[in-house]
């Protein structure tokens, strides 16, 4: 059974998914990394040894090492929240 806050972190995740407007490429990496880190916690894995973005990625990602995927989720939905209240 889910918990709610897993329900709310999907909901979350399925509404940013579907914004149809630009958001900032720093704000998009934060949303990438705590889905990252919700998701798999610091189980890093990198794939790509010249793409500049990827490693973008990879470096936003390893800067939430430690953090749970608890306080990921509850991350991710005040970051979503405060983007979809923006976007009003």
């Amino acid at each position: 059974m889910e918990s709610d806050l897993d329900i709310r972190f999907k909901e979350a995740f399925d509404k940013i998914s579907k914004l149809r407007k630009a958001i900032a490429p720093d704000i998009m990496l934060k949303f990438y990394a705590y889905n990252k880190q919700a998701n798999f916690g610091n189980k890093f894995s990198f794939n790509s040894g010249s793409n500049v973005r990827s490693a973008f990625k990879f470096n936003a990602w390893m800067q939430l090492n430690g953090m749970s995927s608890e306080e990921a989720k509850n991350e991710y939905i005040k970051l979503a929240e405060s983007v979809l209240n923006q976007k009003k």
